[in-house]
């Protein structure tokens, strides 16, 4: 569905846009990295703790999180405090894990 007013180019980039976004958080450990960043910004040893994941794995997934420009990263002293860089992607996932969790049959 696209506006009539936008022109069909403009449509297709936000098209692939919006693909290589759904890209970056097709992964459950993505997933949970931002339902628990949608809660409050989190140093990574905290989310290695909530995610169940090995820290060196957490900063890869941060690390693609990062260059899809879905979480920033705040130095603070030795640590890195991230946090999602706006609330669309939040709510993206949220009704994502909802849809799932309904039943479907």
């Amino acid at each position: 569905m696209t506006l009539a007013s936008e022109p069909v180019e403009s449509a297709t980039t936000s098209y692939a846009a919006a693909a290589a976004l759904l890209r970056a958080l097709a992964s459950p450990t993505r997933v949970a990295i931002v339902m628990e960043l949608a809660a409050a910004d989190r140093c990574v040893h905290e989310l290695v703790d909530v995610v169940g994941a090995p820290q060196p794995l957490v900063s890869q997934h941060l690390r693609v999180l990062r260059r899809a420009g879905v979480v920033r990263g705040a130095r603070s002293g030795r640590e890195i405090a991230y946090s999602l860089v706006d609330d669309h992607v939040a709510h993206i996932v949220a009704d994502a894990v909802s849809h799932a969790r309904e039943d479907h049959r």
